[in-house]
This record gives structure tokens, C-alpha cells and sequence, in this order.
């Protein structure tokens, strides 16, 4: 992975954003030239700023939905693989504000695929989405790529939107053109340095640090849980892969193994076991919006066309996500414990890819 990334020039949309942090730290140990776009994160703590690292690389706040701006900063950098990860992410939120999300989601993946149009540099391009596309009747197996697109709330809606746009563009303007593009679509992350509202595990956190019982407000939902370093490291293999060969562009399910798809209450159990000190927590549905209660991906064509698989089960994801966050509280060394867990994947990737150039 190392090998491949160092030098090359990198454009990541929503950077500032908890998946963003950890992709940034990724590539800048692995020696990428980076330029992220994003508005200023939305939480205060947030990763972004922990890990200082507006420091090592380049760094531009802006808005999305602000084509001019996103063009300039995207040409003038002469980018050769371009990720995109800037959205609105909340399904409660998008209830709130369903037009924002929408212009944010469709219409920044619009402008995002116009800058890439406008390029003469880039090679590979990925499109982030979520588990949450697929039109969920909430059966039991997993949704497959092939399977029909058409999230429920605003929030899903609109990255199935993000979808069919992508899908749109490679087919009428790069079907001749030496440009791999693809769409990944991961589960739920969890990971230290997420302080994001309406997340399970940062409401665990703030719980375990006043002492509180947790308040779960879907015990029984059931959910694609895994570490944040995991889908990072798919998206990753996937632009590689195809910056190489382009026949690898395509939509890749990105999730954890059937048996780490777990009920929120066993999440948050391994959470308090984990964490220890007595804490626990307590069912309280507090009436709002739809989500849907059962969700699961088939991540079988990323194992079977470029030979990805879930290093980390949910019992070392969230005693990762623990040990971050007793760094954190004790006001420890936030890049340290970063590289540690990267270092720790790495060993483990490299073994799964030994022989290849990873």
C-alpha cells in the first residue's frame, strides 16, 4: 500500500470528517502528496484537529455544493486519484433538513464528477456511499450489488441518488476516456475519534465519561458494525486495483462477515465490557423517525475480484475503538495510538496480500 501511494497526488472530498481523518492519516503515512476539501468539522472535539493534521498536508475549507471553488481547488492541484467522501451522513438529520442533504449529496456528487470531467490528470476515482442504497424490505440475507437502489429516508435516498448519478456519468462521458471510476458502499463504522451525534459508540463514550447509563434507542436493530480502518483500506485496494487496471471499476459492497452483523444491544455490551468501571445501559426508544431495523451486505464480489476480506472481527473492532478512547480521555498521544491501530492492520493486510505490491 505503502509502495503504491507514496507520491502520489491525492483530492479527498469531506476530509475533515471522522472516515476523512483516518483516511488522511492512512495516506500520509504511506507518503501521499494530499489536498482535502471540506467544511470545518462540525464537532468540537473532532479528529481532524487531535491529530493535527491540517499540518501534513493541504488543507481547503470550503462547501460542496460551491462548484467554482471546488474546481479551482481540484485543477489547480493536478490530482491522479480523486475519493470522495463529503455528505450530509445523518438519517435524522436529513428528516430535519431533507433539502440540504439532498443538494449536498446529489448535487455535491454532481459537482465532484464535473471537476473529475474537467481533468486531464486523474486516473482513479471512487465514489463513498453507504450500506443504506438498497431498497431494504429487511430480509435476511445480505443486499448484493446487483440489487435495486432506492433508500428509504432522505439521507439513503440521496446516496442512491449519488449512485445513479455516478453510474450516469461513467456511461456518458468516460466510456472513452482512461478513467476508472467506482462506487463503495460500507456498513456502519465505528472507531476512535468519532464524536459525531445520533452514533451508538459516541454516545457511549460520552455515557462512560459522566458515569451515565447508555441510552439505546434501537436495542434490536441490526446492523453491517466495523472498524472504521477496515472500509479504508477496501477503498484504497479498489483505487489501486483499478488505477492499474480499469476493468476493476465498478459498485463494491464493503462490510463485515455475517457474524460480526450484530443486534445495537450486543454492540453496546462489548462496549461496557470492554470499557469496564460498571457501566451500563438501558432501552429507551424516544419516538423518532423510521430506521429500518435489519441491514446486511454480501461483500462477496470485493472478496472474489480483488481478494479483500474483514481482518478485524466486532470484538477487536470495539476494543479498538475502546483503546483509542482511553487515550483520548486521558489526554494521551492521539497520533501515536493512530499509527499504532494503522500499524496493527497493516501487519495484517500485508500477510493477506503477501507477494503483491500492497
Amino acid at each position: 500500500m505503502k509502495e503504491f501511494f507514496k507520491g502520489k497526488r491525492v483530492f479527498i472530498t469531506g476530509h475533515t470528517g471522522f472516515k476523512g481523518s483516518w483516511l488522511l492519516k492512512i495516506l500520509i503515512n504511506s507518503g501521499a502528496i494530499i489536498r482535502g476539501y471540506a467544511l470545518e468539522p462540525n464537532t468540537t472535539p473532532n479528529l481532524f484537529t487531535l491529530a493535527n493534521l491540517s499540518s501534513q498536508m493541504d488543507s481547503i475549507i470550503g462547501d460542496i455544493r460551491d462548484l467554482e471553488k471546488l474546481k479551482k481547488a481540484f485543477l489547480d492541484f493536478k490530482p491522479e486519484i480523486a475519493i470522495h467522501l463529503a455528505a450530509q451522513p445523518l438519517v435524522r438529520e436529513s428528516y430535519l433538513d431533507p433539502h440540504y442533504t439532498y443538494e449536498t449529496n446529489v448535487m455535491g456528487t454532481v459537482n465532484f464528477l464535473e471537476c473529475v470531467r474537467a481533468s486531464d490528470t486523474v486516473k482513479s476515482v471512487l465514489n463513498v456511499t453507504t450500506d443504506k442504497v438498497y431498497f431494504n424490505i429487511e430480509q435476511d440475507y445480505g443486499y448484493r450489488e446487483t440489487d435495486v437502489l432506492n433508500g428509504y429516508d432522505p439521507y439513503s435516498n440521496s446516496k442512491s441518488c449519488s449512485e445513479l448519478v455516478t453510474d450516469s456519468y461513467k456511461r456518458s462521458f468516460f466510456q472513452n476516456r482512461k478513467v476508472a471510476i467506482s462506487t463503495a458502499r460500507a456498513g456502519n463504522v465505528i472507531g476512535g475519534g468519532d464524536f459525531s451525534l445520533d452514533r451508538i459508540i459516541p454516545d457511549c463514550v460520552k455515557a462512560a465519561e459522566r458515569n451515565t447509563p447508555i441510552i439505546i434507542r434501537n436495542p434490536y436493530s441490526i446492523r453491517p458494525y466495523q472498524h472504521v480502518i477496515e472500509p479504508l483500506y477496501a477503498y484504497l485496494l479498489i483505487v489501486y486495483k483499478q488505477y492499474i487496471f480499469h476493468t476493476f471499476s465498478g459498485s463494491y459492497n464493503v462490510g463485515p462477515d455475517d457474524k460480526d452483523c450484530v443486534e445495537t444491544s450486543k454492540l453496546v455490551d462489548l462496549f461496557c465490557e470492554s470499557w469496564k468501571e460498571g457501566l451500563t445501559w438501558i432501552n429507551q426508544h424516544d419516538g423518532g423517525p423510521h430506521e429500518a431495523n435489519f441491514l446486511k451486505l454480501d461483500s462477496t464480489k470485493i472478496k472474489n475480484t480483488l481478494g479483500w476480506t474483514p481482518l478485524w472481527n466486532i470484538e477487536e473492532a470495539i476494543k479498538k475503538t475502546v483503546e483509542w478512547t482511553k487515550v483520548y480521555v486521558h489526554q494521551g498521544d492521539i497520533k501515536k495510538i493512530m499509527d499504532s491501530q494503522i500499524e496493527s492492520y497493516e501487519k495484517k493486510i500485508n500477510r493477506l496480500f503477501q507477494g503483491e505490491n500492497i
